[in-house]
């Protein structure tokens, strides 16, 4: 009985990479991470810049958790009326308030980004 091939192809040794390091096929995402990179620099923000983020960040918070007890109040005597379209206005009034508050504090969050950016102007 003759085995083909067995043992034969298991003693050859790879091939040698000439010292060359072996490539890895890099992930979509690492190829899209260097693509972001190269056309948007990722800039570090200072100490002063992030606690000035903080701060503005927990002033919006604040604002919403604000407009949010104001409308629920609202939202309370509405529903003992039994004012329905009261009641819907009211919540898109606090979505609209939410969304033009987070819409505002990006705004601010941008400005402070590039502010840092441009020290030396």
């Amino acid at each position: 009985m003759r085995v083909v091939g067995y043992g034969y192809r298991m003693a050859v040794p790879p091939p040698p990479t000439m010292g060359k390091p072996r490539k890895i096929m890099k992930t979509a995402y690492e190829l899209a991470m260097e693509r972001l990179k190269k056309t948007a620099p990722v800039t570090k923000l200072t100490a002063a810049q992030k606690k000035e983020i903080a701060e503005l960040e927990s002033k919006c918070k604040a604002k919403i958790a604000e407009r949010e007890l104001f409308v629920q109040g609202e939202l309370a005597k509405a529903v003992n009326k039994g004012d329905f379209e009261a009641i819907e206005q009211l919540e898109k009034q606090l979505s609209s308030d939410r969304k033009s508050l987070q819409a505002d504090l990006e705004e601010k969050k941008e400005k402070v980004r590039h502010a840092g950016g441009r020290g030396s102007d």
